[in-house]
């Protein structure tokens, strides 16, 4: 189960590399920042699943759900949010090494 959260942690940061380099190939031609939204990359790359997702969480869970919680994370940069998620994700499967060391007996 703890590679299986890395390997998610490993998608989550090349997902915020491409993002990030995507950002900043854009920002060097613009000659100003521009940074790209988790929202605008998902309608970028899949309009109809955003429109899916979003009916589906107003359907079946809460309206107030995707206005309080969803739509703001949307409005965040896309790389930091990927970068958060692979923080997460490797926090998740993170052991903490023994007290007394490898070698112990």
């Amino acid at each position: 189960m703890r590679s299986f959260v890395h390997f998610l942690s490993l998608l989550a940061l090349v997902a915020a590399v491409a993002a990030g380099i995507l950002d900043s190939i854009r920002s060097v031609s613009a000659s100003a920042v521009e940074v790209t939204s988790l929202g605008n990359a998902w309608l970028n790359l899949s309009p109809e699943s955003l429109v899916v997702a979003e009916m589906q969480a107003n359907t079946y869970i809460s309206p107030d759900l995707w206005r309080s919680f969803v739509a703001p994370v949307l409005a965040q940069p896309a790389f930091a949010v990927f970068l958060a998620l692979a923080l997460v994700f490797w926090m998740i499967g993170y052991r903490r090494p023994r007290f007394a060391g490898r070698f112990s007996a």
